[in-house]
């Protein structure tokens, strides 16, 4: 579950089609100026390293994964460039878009943990999030139009009976605002060029949905646990219709997504903080690292020989053979002495590598293997 990034609204894990575009800008160096004639090289190293009188930040590997806690009011491709340029990095994107209004995890992958991405991003995803009844809107969060109002409004004892209507596998429609493609164009793109977006439904897992606090009347607090494509937004809009009132988002929070909870989540003010440590030489971009294998945290791991190893990472397959060969079969991720190299499929009597990982570069810290 998402944010849509064109709307500020919640929902399914799609990818931000602006991240390629926002990001490409950072990609480019030098200065371009149509229809001049060729200028002279300048070949002189220390003229490189200016630009505007500013020192050229050379990128550099960098390998694991930040969970940063984001603040409300910036988006997952602003959250992924901040990073890029605090460590540096050559490479980074996120495992799922969080909206800019919603805060927390924002898992965000550094170098080799891009090839990680899409097992963090298929994983569990937990929301602390606040329905405000009353009105429904066309983005089904406090960003949109309204366009029905009510004066009902739910009791906790009506609330709790309807949970269940909305938990284990359900057919939910996503909603208008949404980066669905329909025949080719975003709904979102759609629906702002006041089309209507008409979405089929589909089936979506809930695994967990509970009430717990209703500040007011207005108001009532949930936390859901849910798999990929749930949208908290829907969530909202049709529990607000089966009660016989309306209701919207109007405050949300990520809590988990996979393998990464609250205590992995670092605050942008404190990862700053350690960069600028870091760059004076008190401390090291290391610490704020996870490992990149800690997005396999549900996959089994399978140590080989020095030898075994060589023949992977040049992509040959090995063949398990003695009695004491593994007695497994899919996905596993491979390590040798203690270092992760590649990730593969077991099966017929051989390990084929599928990824192989050159973790040469910045990786986690020690201390950051052993997780709270």
């Amino acid at each position: 579950m998402t944010m849509d990034p064109a709307r500020g609204t919640i929902g399914s894990e799609v990818p931000d089609t602006r991240d390629v575009q926002k990001n490409n800008f950072a990609e480019v160096s030098g200065d371009t100026q149509p229809h001049q004639e060729p200028r002279r090289v300048n070949n002189d190293p220390r003229a490189r390293q200016q630009k505007g009188n500013q020192p050229r930040r050379d990128r550099r590997d960098v390998h694991g994964w930040v969970v940063l806690d984001k603040p409300i009011g910036m988006t997952s491709t602003q959250a992924v460039a901040v990073l890029k340029r605090l460590f540096q990095a050559k490479r980074a994107g996120h495992a799922g878009t969080l909206d800019p209004l919603a805060s927390g995890g924002l898992p965000i992958a550094l170098g080799e943990a891009t090839k990680t991405v899409p097992f963090v991003m298929d994983g569990r995803k937990r929301y602390r999030f606040t329905v405000c009844w009353g009105e429904e809107r066309d983005t089904d969060d406090i960003e949109g139009r309204v366009t029905a109002t009510s004066d009902q409004r739910p009791t906790r004892e009506a609330i709790e009976a309807l949970l269940p209507r909305f938990t284990g596998v359900i057919e939910q429609v996503p909603p208008r605002y949404s980066a669905i493609k329909v025949q080719g164009e975003r709904a979102y793109d759609l629906a702002r060029d006041g089309e209507v977006v008409e979405l089929a439904p589909r089936p979506v897992e809930i695994h967990h949905l509970s009430l717990v606090d209703q500040p007011d009347s207005d108001r009532a607090v949930f936390e859901a646990e849910c798999g990929k494509g749930t949208y908290v937004r829907a969530l909202a809009r049709d529990m607000g219709r089966i009660l016989g009132t309306f209701g919207h988002i109007c405050a949300l929070r990520r809590t988990l997504v996979g393998p990464f909870g609250e205590n992995d989540m670092i605050p942008l003010d404190q990862l700053e903080a350690l960069c600028h440590r870091a760059a004076s030489g008190e401390g090291s971009l290391a610490d704020a690292l996870l490992p990149v294998e800690t997005a396999l945290d549900d996959i089994p791991a399978l140590a080989v020989t020095r030898a075994d190893a060589a023949r992977l990472h040049r992509g040959q397959a090995v063949l398990l053979r003695g009695r004491d060969a593994p007695n497994c079969s899919g996905t596993v991720y491979v390590t040798v002495a203690g270092r992760l190299l590649a990730l593969a499929e077991v099966g017929n009597g051989e390990i084929i590598p599928k990824r192989v990982f050159n973790l040469t570069g910045l990786t986690a810290s020690t201390g950051r293997n052993e997780r709270n």
